[in-house]
């Protein structure tokens, strides 16, 4: 019998973890570039795959909750934590200021949100849009004040959107012309939360001051109507309880523009230029407001407006393109660009990176780019999870860490799927990461710090990736000046009862349970850093033995040897085919120290086929130790019999 000997060499997992259905794809360059298992690690834009860092507890916070950032300017940024109507503003990850607002958890699922300055609008289209502004001085927590959006206004007239809603052949007849006068409908119009708003007849403003039925209103005037003749030309506020509010706001071209409402779900309004709280559409100027419904074959509620190299409008169907330079109610032009469609029961995030527009598609089984090519002319929608379809599934929130490359997506499900992507590199690659016994809820990137909402068995908790910590929901606590070690450590009442793993004087202690607040360990340290270990996990696919002369994967295969290159790594633990063992790293390190090198193993064994298991690759990595871990490279060296 005899046996020819093969090389397989890894030098990247630059397509990361690949859907099982591809397993039987080795003709694939992607094959050959992914693992079957990339669970807590980072893929590096270098190739490499990291362990990735412990999450440092934050807080405990009351509730589930939206993260969104707030970047004044490059020094000065802040996270805002959205509650159960109310907020709290972080910076450094310390509470500064807290805040009532009017959105509830059951308001959290289509919040929408845009900055400018230090401005925050943030929309709901059940709830009255608001502003956050942060006042005050550089230094400290400042004023945070939350208000409703204020229109611009004269004494006669407030420039916000206008709208005749139900049939254009309902007519009105004022019993009079002037003050406060009575006004009837031809067939029903009036509802009792229209107490209160602005309408316009024949162009003149007033604001209804009672319903009395659903044809019979009262309306002070604020100026005069030409006469008191039966008319059609009448149009309320866009925006009120009655006909919801904003679904979704950004800036562009020095316009504020809104997307969609609850009443309009397709429609489009742009402020006036310069001047973001005026509406008014004049005579149609160059730089006059705005407004369009997008026209389609079906009703496509706007889910999102991203301001790129155009402005982008996404929606529950489809993608448009809104072109003009500049931006007039002359020149602009709306063209639809693809065909996808995004989630209409749940904001997530519009994310920019190098100029694509990261969106998550209605299916919820894909996340797509929305990049301008300049061949076509014309935005394309490239699907990024089409190697890992079964990490994605219902993106439910999303948030990019540029300095890492780092695209980080909650799921549905309470997963965190985390796509390195480097376009000019041809890297985009998947990888899971999971907290034990807890569920992911929402990501936001706030001066380059990736900030998490996780919940744990009915408890709510804020946390960061830390880079100095290698356990989840962990507290570092250190002596103070002049302490003696010891071994009893308080400050841990936000896990009561939860069992954490201790990493103390370079000893890795497990299942030490917080009681009272406090863990106790079996020896006196300085310094402990406790929390819920994880383990990273990292699987080959199963290979690819066929020689051509029998069906794929007919021949028999033998790994003789592998070796793995890593770097900065404290702990090994593979299993080649007979179980996990720990490999020793570099001869006489201290038990804290990293190492860096290649580290060879021999293997036994013969396998036949593969059953397209996860276990069926040639080696596996696994460990929890909570220290650093980096592997660049896989040499396995195979025999293939017949």
């Amino acid at each position: 019998m005899a046996m020819a000997r093969r090389v397989l060499e890894k030098t990247t997992f630059s397509t990361g973890e690949l859907a099982p259905e591809l397993w039987g794809r080795s003709d694939l360059n992607a094959y050959g570039n992914g693992a079957a298992r990339l669970r807590n690690v980072f893929i590096e834009p270098s190739g490499g795959v990291r362990r990735r860092p412990g999450i440092a507890l934050i807080d405990a916070v009351s509730g589930p909750v939206r993260l969104i950032a707030f970047e004044f300017n490059t020094e000065q940024t802040y996270l805002l934590v959205f509650g159960d109507y109310q907020g709290t503003v972080y910076r450094d990850g310390v509470a500064i200021v807290g805040f009532e607002t009017p959105f509830g958890i059951i308001h959290h699922a289509l919040l929408n949100w845009t900055q400018s300055a230090d401005t925050l609008l943030v929309t709901h289209p059940d709830v009255e849009p608001m502003r956050l502004t942060r006042k005050g001085s550089d230094d400290g927590a400042g004023t945070w004040e939350m208000t409703n959006w204020a229109w611009r206004e004269t004494a006669v007239k407030r420039f916000q959107p206008y709208y005749k809603f139900g049939d254009p052949a309902v007519s009105i007849t004022p019993s009079g012309t002037s003050g406060t006068i009575s006004i009837t409908a031809s067939s029903a119009l009036f509802e009792a939360g229209h107490v209160g708003t602005r309408w316009r007849i024949q162009g003149i403003e007033g604001q209804i001051a009672g319903v009395s039925s659903a044809t019979l209103a009262t309306i002070t005037l604020k100026e005069a109507l030409p006469d008191a003749s039966t008319t059609q030309d009448f149009e309320e506020q866009v925006f009120s309880p009655v006909r919801g509010w904003p679904r979704s706001v950004t800036f562009h071209q020095d316009r504020m523009v809104i997307g969609g409402s609850r009443d309009l779900p397709n429609r489009l309004w742009m402020s006036k230029s310069g001047d973001l709280f005026n509406f008014d559409l004049g005579e149609g100027l160059d730089d006059a407001a705005i407004e369009f419904a997008l026209l389609a074959d079906q009703v496509n509620a706007i889910t999102g407006i991203f301001a790129g190299r155009h402005l982008q409008v996404f929606t529950s169907g489809s993608e448009w393109m809104v072109t003009g330079a500049p931006l007039t109610p002359a020149n602009i032009q709306v063209t639809r660009q693809t065909r996808i469609g995004s989630r209409a029961d749940r904001t997530v995030p519009l994310v920019n990176v190098d100029g694509a527009t990261i969106f998550a598609a209605r299916s919820g089984r894909e996340l797509r780019e929305f990049l301008f090519t300049d061949v076509e002319q014309a935005y394309g929608a490239a699907d990024l999870a089409l190697l890992s379809r079964h990490l994605v599934q219902g993106p439910v929130d999303q948030a990019f860490d540029a300095d890492h490359r780092l695209l980080h997506v909650v799921m549905g499900d309470g997963s965190l799927g985390t796509l390195t992507l480097y376009r000019s590199e041809a890297i985009t690659a998947w990888s899971a990461q999971s907290v034990a016994g807890a569920a992911f809820r929402s990501v936001a990137v706030a001066g380059g710090e990736v900030y998490l909402c996780l919940e744990r068995e009915g408890k709510f908790y804020l946390g960061r990736f830390d880079e100095g910590c290698g356990l989840d929901l962990s507290i570092t606590a250190e002596l103070a000046e002049g302490e003696e070690p010891r071994r009893h450590w308080g400050g841990f009442d936000d896990l009561e009862n939860v069992t954490l793993a201790v990493w103390a004087g370079g000893v890795l202690y497990r299942d030490i349970t917080v009681s009272g607040g406090t863990i106790s360990l079996s020896e006196n340290v300085s310094t402990v850093v406790a929390g819920l270990p994880f383990t990273h996990e990292i699987a080959a696919l199963p290979p690819a033995g066929s020689d051509g002369t029998r069906a794929h994967g007919g021949n028999a295969l033998r790994l003789v040897s592998v070796t793995f290159r890593v770097q900065q790594t404290a702990q090994l633990r593979v299993n080649t085919g007979r179980g996990f063992r720990d490999v020793t790293l570099g001869r006489g390190r201290s038990e804290d120290a990293a190492y860096s090198g290649d580290v060879s193993l021999r293997a036994l064994g013969w396998r036949r086929g593969s059953a397209g298991r996860d276990n069926d690759g040639l080696w596996r990595i696994a460990g929890d130790f909570p220290r650093p871990f980096l592997l660049l490279g896989v040499a396995s060296e195979l025999g293939v019999n017949d």
